[in-house]
């Protein structure tokens, strides 16, 4: 009886460090996002279905002369339906060649809408996010201050010659003596 006390208690301990576990990894802010963009890939992925089936797809049959994809397909009984619906209806097995060419518009569609969103979304951050500062490419001499080119060993204007670390414009006019 004790050995099933202390079982019972193990089990009761493990579980609680479990579930502190998924507590720890539910709250985490990037599932908290991850959830949210699924759901809103489901409601987008929903609107995008009805822009192919009532609208391109429409546009679609009446550009091709009345071609509806919805009924393009094969019975595999070898038997001839008018409509997909009719054929279903009888039992038969089908390939829907027709179904699938609209799920890929769709797919294609859904993509087109992601790079579209995804591009904006790029442009914005590179608007907002602080330029990185750039190399200057001239200093200042140290002795007759002009502006020379960073690169610059000796000045062009009072022909002093420059430190090479880097140090000139810290130290111009030191001694060096404290």
């Amino acid at each position: 009886m004790a050995d099933l006390n202390e079982n019972a208690q193990k089990a009761a301990e493990n579980a609680k460090g479990f579930f502190g576990e998924f507590k720890k990894f539910i709250a985490k802010g990037n599932v908290l996002d991850m959830a949210v963009g699924v759901i809103i890939g489901a409601a987008f992925g929903t609107i995008v279905t009805s822009l192919v089936n009532d609208i391109i797809m429409p546009i679609i049959t009446m550009i091709t002369g009345g071609i509806d994809f919805s009924n393009w397909f094969i019975a595999l009984d070898g038997k001839s339906y008018a409509t997909l619906a009719e054929a279903q209806a009888a039992g038969a097995a089908t390939l829907n060649y027709g179904t699938f060419i609209s799920k890929v518009i769709n797919f294609l569609i859904v993509a087109f809408c992601i790079f579209l969103v995804v591009r904006a979304f790029n442009r914005m951050d590179e608007r907002m996010r602080p330029k990185a500062p750039v190399a200057p490419k001239t200093k200042i001499c140290p002795f007759c201050k002009s502006e020379i080119p960073i690169d610059a060993v000796r000045c062009p204007h009072c022909t002093s010659s420059l430190p090479s670390d880097g140090a000139a414009g810290k130290n111009a006019g030191q001694s060096g003596k404290k």
